[in-house]
């Protein structure tokens, strides 16, 4: 573990480490794999602990850092605690950042902590920049489409946030092939394009391969897929059937042991033999596939430790899938495999 009273300098060879490709038709380009901060930068972890992960990434290339109003636990703590590592370690590199952020779920009680309103957007960016301690985020997303409230409103709140210089670059979460392109079209029509879309995609939850990746194609959109790994169902943790102490599954967070079926053992166990012959841990396989698509930008991973932030960074150390490994792959691969 790094001291905190250590001074940071960052690797001078970090950009050797990566590739980085160009986001749509911008010219930003992002890491083939960036950091999230969504499960595991609350201040319920050790902030030395996140301080190294965050460090090592940056070291290692990762210059994308993803997060949200309401990461935690609690709410706004993710950003809060990577403010403080900015503020503390940071501060000289943020040129060479791009720091995301979003807004659309559940922040606070009220009318105004929820949803697709002008309202809630703008002020959320407003209290998203004071707890990074940032003058501005690089992306600005609206984190989901809101039924409620015209796309043309959420749009415009986004462009308005660029205009101002709150946000560089705007982008869209969770949004249908039909309403990115509506984001799209309104986002032109304020004279702002759109960046990137982060939808949610791996090996057993293939939803974007139905129109989603067409449109951002067609439309010169950028992608970075969160949740490559299924929340942990797509590396080694669970093959024995069982859940480990401290996993996601045994504290009851998003899964519990109903989702390791026999159907989901035998798919994972067929697929971690596909990556121990290519010399890979499951979860290197898995992203490896999710950025053999034209669409895909960037996979966006979390790490609970340097160790597995590692283990996800040297994924791409991997040689391309071949056609007989994609097409064993294929039948494994299964969207809704562990719901």
């Amino acid at each position: 573990m790094r001291s905190p009273f250590t001074p940071y300098v960052a690797d001078d060879a970090r950009y050797s480490k990566l590739d980085y490709v160009r986001t749509g038709r911008s010219g930003l380009r992002l890491p083939r794999i960036s950091l999230g901060l969504w499960n595991n930068f609350g201040t319920d972890r050790v902030l030395e602990t996140q301080r190294d992960i965050v460090l090592r990434a940056f070291d290692r290339g990762v210059t994308h850092f993803d997060l949200a109003n309401n990461y935690g636990p609690p709410y706004g703590s993710a950003e809060e605690q990577f403010g403080r590592i900015v503020a503390a370690n940071l501060r000289p590199y943020r040129d060479e950042l791009v720091v995301s952020s979003k807004a659309g779920y559940d922040m606070r009680p009220g009318p105004y902590g929820d949803g697709g309103s002008r309202k809630y957007l703008l002020s959320s960016l407003d209290a998203s920049l004071d707890r990074l301690g940032l003058d501005y985020v690089d992306v600005f997303y609206s984190h989901r489409p809101d039924p409620e409230t015209p796309i043309d409103e959420t749009m415009g709140a986004l462009a308005t946030a660029v205009r101002q210089g709150k946000a560089l670059y705007a982008g869209i979460s969770n949004y249908s092939p039909e309403q990115t392109a509506a984001a799209a079209d309104a986002l032109a029509a304020e004279g702002v394009p759109l960046l990137i879309h982060q939808p949610r995609y791996n090996m057993f939850d293939r939803k974007p391969e139905a129109g989603l990746f067409d449109t951002l194609l067609e439309r010169g959109v950028g992608s970075i897929v969160f949740s490559p790994l299924a929340g942990g169902l797509l590396t080694g943790r669970y093959l024995s059937g069982k859940a480990p102490a401290g996993s996601r599954m045994a504290e009851g967070r998003w899964f519990t042991e109903e989702a390791l079926s026999e159907t989901y053992l035998e798919r994972v166990r067929g697929l971690n033999d596909i990556a121990e012959a290519r010399g890979q841990s499951l979860a290197q396989l898995a992203l490896t596939w999710v950025l053999r698509q034209p669409a895909v930008t960037s996979a966006l991973i979390g790490a609970s430790s340097v160790a597995q932030l590692d283990d996800s960074l040297d994924a791409l150390h991997g040689a391309a899938l071949s056609d007989d490994e994609l097409a064993a792959i294929e039948p494994l691969a299964v969207d809704g495999t562990g719901l």
